[in-house]
C-alpha cells in the first residue's frame, strides 16, 4: 500500500516539475509593469528603480490609483521586481516566482485602503 503511494507521489511530482513556468525579469531595483497581450506574450514596461518589493508594490499601486482617478476601470494590476511577479487585487499584495505558482500574501489592505504588512496592525 505504501510503496503505491511513493509511486503516484513521485509520478505527481514529476508532472509539477515539467510544469510551464513564466518567469520575470531578474534585473536588480527595476520595477516592471506587466501588460498580457492579445497573442498570450507578456509586455514588462518599465516603471522605476526602487530598493525593495514592497516599495515596487507601492509604485504600482500609486499607478493603478492615477488610473482609475483617469476614468480607468481596471482594479488590478500585475507587476514584477527581481525575478518575483506581483499581484495587486482588492484583498491585498501577492507575490508569486511565476503566473503558475502559488501566490503568497505580502501586503494587506487596512481598512482605509492603505498597505501594510501583514500582522503589523493591531486586532481588535
Amino acid at each position: 500500500m505504501s510503496r503505491s503511494l511513493l509511486i503516484a507521489a513521485l509520478a505527481a511530482l514529476a508532472l509539477v516539475a515539467c510544469q510551464k513556468r513564466t518567469i520575470p525579469p531578474g534585473t536588480p531595483n527595476v520595477c516592471y509593469h506587466v501588460v498580457p497581450q492579445q497573442d498570450g506574450t507578456l509586455k514588462y514596461n518599465r516603471l522605476s528603480e526602487q530598493p525593495n518589493l514592497e516599495n515596487c508594490a507601492a509604485a504600482l499601486e500609486a499607478m493603478r490609483i492615477r488610473f482609475l482617478t483617469l476614468g480607468g476601470s481596471n482594479r488590478e494590476l500585475v507587476g514584477a521586481y527581481q525575478g518575483n511577479f506581483i499581484f495587486l487585487q482588492r484583498e491585498g499584495i501577492f507575490t508569486a516566482p511565476s503566473l503558475e505558482e502559488h501566490r503568497y500574501l505580502a501586503l494587506v489592505r487596512t481598512g482605509d485602503g492603505r498597505l501594510a504588512i501583514p500582522g503589523a496592525m493591531p486586532q481588535r
